[in-house]
C-alpha cells in the first residue's frame, strides 16, 4: 500500500534518478539548512534519508538569504559512475531586469 506523501514534511522540487535497481531523490530546504536533501529507495514506496550532500561551508554558504531564498530546485544525476549534484542558492528574487523581455 502506497501512503501519500512518500515522502512526509517539507520535500519541495524533487528530482529522481534512477541507478539500476535503486532510485535517489535529491528535495530542496529553501533557505533552512541542509540544502538538499537525498532520499533513497528500491520501490518507490518506501524512503530512507542517504544524504544531506551540503556538509560545508564552501559548498552552501545561507548566511543572509531572506525568507523564500536559498536552494531552490535541485538537479540529481548519474553518469560514468558519479552523481551529480546541481543546485542554486538563490540570495534575492523580485524584479530582474525590468522593461526586458
Amino acid at each position: 500500500m502506497i501512503i501519500n506523501p512518500i515522502l512526509p514534511g517539507f520535500n519541495p522540487d524533487p528530482s529522481i534518478v534512477r541507478v539500476g535497481d535503486d532510485y535517489y531523490i535529491a528535495t530542496s530546504t529553501f533557505e533552512w539548512y541542509p540544502g538538499v536533501q537525498i532520499h533513497h529507495s528500491r520501490d518507490l514506496v518506501n524512503w530512507t534519508l542517504a544524504k544531506r550532500p551540503l556538509e560545508r561551508k564552501s559548498q552552501l554558504d545561507m548566511r543572509g538569504n531572506p525568507d523564500s531564498c536559498g536552494v531552490w530546485a535541485p538537479c540529481l544525476s548519474y553518469a560514468d559512475g558519479l552523481f551529480w549534484l546541481v543546485y542554486t542558492d538563490v540570495k534575492r528574487f523580485g524584479r530582474f531586469l525590468q522593461g526586458r523581455a
